[in-house]
């Protein structure tokens, strides 16, 4: 499969599951929301949280598992600058009151304002930070 056929199932299986969770749960795919909810829980509301991130890392494995030739994760990151990046990712979703498949996916699939404004955010930032840490820092 080429890599753009590759990219459009993947969205359309994310659109799809994001489609699904909120027509037959109510609920918005925002993988930081959902993560919250396991952390802080709410009586009654954690089961379905539990499944949704057990399936994405399901999901993940099964793919690099048995697709040739999958893109594997890289390994030769500082554990440090991922504890930190996590962090930083922690507090921007806090801050953005959600994340880049909540506000992306869902959100502008809404036609929210604010999460189109929260998107051009992360996109930008995303692009200062890539720069600075390839031109820049190394």
């Amino acid at each position: 499969m080429t890599s753009w056929m590759s990219a459009l199932a993947g969205g359309v299986l994310i659109g799809l599951a994001a489609t699904l969770l909120l027509w037959l749960n109510g609920r918005v795919a925002g993988v930081s929301g959902i993560f919250n909810g396991v952390i802080f829980p709410n009586k009654g509301d954690v089961a379905w949280r539990y499944a949704f991130l057990i399936g994405l890392i399901v999901a993940g494995g099964a793919y690099m598992a048995f697709v040739p030739g999958a893109v594997l994760p890289r390994t030769d990151y500082s554990r440090l600058a991922l504890i930190a990046a996590g962090l930083l990712v922690g507090f921007g979703t806090r801050m953005g009151n959600g994340c880049t498949s909540g506000h992306g996916v869902c959100g502008i699939g809404r036609l929210s304002l604010r999460s189109f404004a929260a998107v051009v955010t992360f996109m930008l930032t995303a692009i200062a930070t890539t720069f600075v840490v390839k031109h820049l820092v190394n």
